[in-house]
């Protein structure tokens, strides 16, 4: 044993230097799961013999130089341990922080409010959490251990003819540990409890301490280094899920199986190294193998076992770390979502072991995807990988963003920021959260989420390679990502400083409380809705506590990068604070009692941000965003802006008022058992079937009353509009307008009518003589009414038809209408840009559901 960990570790030193690019994949394909799954799943036989005939495993440089070492280490009866020797060569004094961290609070004490976006989000994934069957979740583990099974399997990426089934499993044991710890809900304790219960029997009924939903023939495979996909992804997430049972719910027996685990896959791999070298064991990494460094050595911060340390080192990856730690920007052509997790391992290490190596790793890497290979979302990959550096415009469409790489980004940058305090890692992970996570979910349907998250001009997240998954027959990687990410949204907001006055940082403005017991008080954050019509964000911090503070302590309070000093406020009890530079924190000390109010204002600014891409020919490639909200438009296909000279944001884009949404309506008609509306069909208005909220449909369905007798009026009721002269705008095409072409002539959507044409109708009592029907009857042409036809079919064009004693039957009621309130709505952050051809109706990203929507918009002087 200890000739064996002492040569593992020279080999390992040694290996810093092996930085081949060749540590991925030679037939990259093989490293993206949707091709990995579409390849298991077929039934193409001549087609796999072919793809696996290219796939091995390319050495790396480590052969060479382990050939220069001696091959005996040292002598068996050589007596220093593994401990020892670690200790002498990198840490004489033991191991110990490398700084003064800060602390993540406890999600126990982390309570989201209901009013917010958080709140239902979290709320939709509890749903979703609580509708998985356990005897499903766990029916392959059972089948794998031979014990009696019950249900029957999930499909997907859980079927049990999926070699990566279990991965979701673990996932939930994250997840559902997360959500007790934000929740305290008694149902999904008990249901969480339950699978770990069951998958503790299948570990002991195998007794080796292996615990898979597939058997460990695949692990055969993969030291053989042959096609098999990713067991250590999977068993990286059973192991975590395991963790954080015990971490966040107090499950001991999970902490219990979790050692047992590790030890069948320690003598798994020493057995490796044994047996052949452990360049032998760094080559089988070129598989997919997680965060299987960084669970280790969370494991070994609760167990102190140099096992489990040592373990970790061997799921560090040389040959990819070691192009950090030269700080070469190199990453393109990898596999994403395999490496970032090894970085976070690496984050890890240098948290455990104080090497400030690990430190320059994760910083550096951080750096160079956001400067070279990072959306404006916050996001990164396209098509699961890394693009060549500052070359993102020719990646744009429905593959980008994989939505796993989001939530392990998001990991790197709390590391980042609790290490060094720079507002850059607290803003870019606002940013990711708010753009990249939050857009994954459908609304508020329980497990419906998407894959990949689309930044291509006139995409759809309905629309994309994947499009939304499905509660019980997906279970995608990002399904498992989604579900932690939705499980902990109290988890970043608050962070504690340790010391003789205990401090609190507040980097994440979302309406919450913190029972803070360092400093003896409950803390309510209440943050002001951000609306487009008025552009500040206010946040409001009051106290409470069951007994007076007993010292004093400091809240700090993040200043973002995306604000300005201009309309920037702070007070503490009607008295004005002192606001620092965006990037900054405002810091105040005091004792804090219930009867403190702490507020902030800080103003939100629209700006531009340049895609990466250095290519003067994409130059003007540029996302729009509101703070922190990137902003997409409504459009199937156009991005050209035009600014002509204007001298401002303000001079092209301008806020809705929140009273718009009270002018918004949609005309519909029934024809035998259907119900059909009228509708903005490529600019031409035409009758369609009733369509479903959130998709495009919907939004041709609504217009806006522009009332001609007065500016502004919401419509309450028929009896406010009927006599009024109205103009009807398209909802997703501001600043256009119905147009009727005369008798018999089309309705068309036009912002420069010919002439003879008319855009203004008056609203009359429906013709069909029916309460609650209207008819729009042209203004310029008495009798003469916008007419949908008689027994129409879908896509049928209106026209304007008049009145006449010989008018044919059913006219009365071709021209009378239903109007109700508008199926779309207006976000209430909204805006209007002026495109070069037509305007464009901008909300955040993360309000699209299936509408096409473009992000990047072609913006030139």
């Amino acid at each position: 044993m200890k000739n064996f960990v002492f040569k593992v570790l020279v080999l390992f030193l040694s290996c810093w230097v092996a930085l081949c690019k060749e540590c991925t994949n030679s037939f990259p394909q093989l490293a993206s799961h949707t091709f990995r799954y579409e390849l298991l799943s077929s039934k193409n036989e001549t087609w796999k013999k072919e793809v696996y005939s290219h796939y091995h495993l390319t050495p790396t440089d480590d052969s060479a130089w382990s050939n220069l070492l001696p091959r005996k280490m040292l002598s068996e009866t050589d007596e220093f341990s593994w401990t020892m020797i670690y200790r002498k060569m990198k840490n004489p004094d033991g191991f110990k922080l490398a700084g003064d961290f800060l602390k993540e609070v406890s999600l126990h004490d982390v309570k989201l409010d209901p009013s917010s976006l958080h709140w239902r989000a979290q709320q939709t994934n509890l749903e979703y959490l609580l509708m998985l069957d356990v005897d499903s979740l766990v029916w392959s583990f059972q089948k794998t251990a031979g014990s009696p099974t019950a249900g029957k399997a999930y499909e997907g990426w859980e079927d049990p003819t999926c070699e990566l089934r279990g991965h979701f499993v673990g996932h939930y044991l994250s997840a559902s540990a997360h959500m007790w710890a934000s929740t305290h809900n008694v149902t999904l304790k008990e249901k969480m409890t339950a699978v770990v219960s069951a998958l503790s029997e299948c570990q002991n009924k195998m007794g080796s301490g292996y615990l898979s939903a597939f058997p460990s023939e695949q692990f055969d495979r993969f030291e053989a280094l042959k096609p098999v996909w990713a067991p250590y992804y999977t068993i990286h997430k059973i192991l975590a899920g395991l963790l954080d049972q015990y971490t966040f719910a107090d499950n001991t027996q999970a902490l219990k199986m979790t050692k047992w685990m590790v030890e069948y896959f320690y003598n798994r791999v020493q057995n490796v190294i044994t047996k052949y070298s452990v360049e032998r064991h760094w080559n089988s990494l070129n598989e997919e193998t997680g965060g299987m460094n960084d669970v280790l050595y969370r494991l070994y911060t609760i167990t102190q076992d140099p096992k489990h340390l040592l373990l970790a080192h061997l799921f560090d990856k040389p040959c990819f770390l070691g192009l950090l730690a030269v700080q070469a920007d190199d990453i393109s052509g990898f596999h994403a979502n395999t490496h970032i997790p090894v970085v976070i391992g690496s984050q890890m290490r240098y948290e455990v072991t104080g090497d400030p190596l690990y430190k320059v790793t994760g910083t550096f890497f951080m750096d160079i995807v956001n400067a070279s290979h990072g959306y404006a979302t916050g996001g990164t990959s396209a098509g699961e990988f890394w693009s060549d550096p500052k070359r993102l415009a020719s990646t744009l469409g429905t593959e980008n963003e994989e939505s796993c790489t989001t939530y392990n980004m998001l990991k790197v940058s709390r590391h980042l920021f609790r290490w060094t305090k720079e507002m850059v890692y607290a803003d870019y992970y606002e940013r990711a959260l708010t753009n990249g996570v939050l857009s994954i979910q459908r609304g508020t349907e329980p497990g419906v989420m998407i894959y990949m998250l689309p930044l291509g001009r006139g995409d759809s997240k309905a629309k994309s390679y994947h499009g939304w998954g499905t509660r019980f027959s997906s279970f995608w990687c990002c399904y498992g990502t989604g579900i932690e990410s939705f499980s902990k949204l109290g988890d970043s907001i608050y962070f504690e400083e340790e010391g003789n006055v205990p401090g609190l940082y507040i980097i994440q403005y979302i309406s919450s409380s913190l029972d803070w017991k360092s400093g003896n008080i409950v803390l309510n954050q209440k943050v002001d809705p951000v609306v487009s019509w008025d552009p500040y964000l206010r946040m409001t911090h009051t106290f409470s506590s069951k007994q007076e503070a007993s010292q004093s302590s400091s809240l700090n309070l993040r200043i973002p990068l995306w604000t300005n000093s201009n309309g920037a406020k702070a007070t503490l009890n009607g008295q004005s604070l002192s606001l620092p530079a965006p990037g900054n924190f405002i810091s105040v000390t005091q004792r804090w009692s219930s009867t403190d109010k702490l507020t902030i204002q800080l103003p939100i600014n629209l700006r531009t941000e340049a895609i990466k891409d250095d290519r003067p020919a994409y130059a003007s490639i540029q996302a729009i965003l509101y703070g922190p909200y990137l902003l997409a438009g409504h459009t199937s296909g156009d991005w050209d802006i035009k600014t002509g000279s204007a001298k401002s944001l303000s001079d092209w884009i301008t806020p809705i008022p929140a009273s718009y949404n009270g002018q918004l309506v949609t005309f519909a008609q029934e024809s035998g058992d259907s119900a059909f509306v009228l509708s903005n069909s490529n600019q031409s208005i035409t009758m369609e079937k009733f369509p479903e909220s959130g998709t495009d449909a919907a939004l041709h369905a609504t217009f806006r009353l522009i009332m001609k007798e007065e500016s502004s009026s919401e419509v309450s009721s028929l009896k406010d509009v009927i006599g009024k002269s109205v103009m009807l705008e398209p909802f997703d095409f501001p600043g256009m307008l119905v147009v009727q072409q005369g008798t018999d002539g089309e309705l068309v959507v036009s912002d420069s009518p010919k002439e003879g044409d008319s855009s203004v109708f008056r609203l009359v009592a429906g013709l069909d003589g029916k309460d609650e029907t209207i008819s729009l009857e042209a203004v310029n042409q008495n009798g003469c009414f916008v007419y949908s036809g008689v027994n129409f079919n879908s896509g049928a064009s209106l026209k304007l038809s008049c009145s006449t004693e010989s008018s044919e039957d059913g006219f009365n009621e071709a021209v009378s209408f239903v109007m109700e309130k508008g199926i779309s709505e207006y976000h209430p952050i909204s805006f209007v840009a002026k495109g070069a051809r037509r305007n464009f109706l901008l909300a955040p990203l993360l309000s699209f559901r299936d509408e096409t929507y473009t992000v990047y918009f072609n913006i030139q002087d």
